[in-house]
């Protein structure tokens, strides 16, 4: 099992590839398209099997980033 820092490196952001968003181990697949796949009810099976090239830790890569992006504090008054 990988660990949240080993995971968190498989997501990758380079400016000149995909306009500089988030995708998984540098290849064109974004971190938004998987997660949008996921939202809209598409198992992971099928994820993985429509893209070979991925690996199950790169959805989970994909999930921690999404939560780590989300996670800030607001202040209330």
């Amino acid at each position: 099992m990988s660990t949240t820092p080993e995971l968190l490196n498989r997501i990758t952001q380079n400016p000149g590839q995909c306009g500089g968003r988030p995708c998984i181990r540098g290849m064109r697949i974004r971190v938004v398209d998987i997660l949008e796949m996921l939202a809209n009810n598409v198992s992971i099976s099928e994820i993985l099997d429509d893209f070979p090239d991925l690996e199950l830790a790169d959805v989970q890569a994909c999930l921690i980033f999404a939560a780590r992006r989300t996670d800030f504090p607001r202040l209330t008054v």
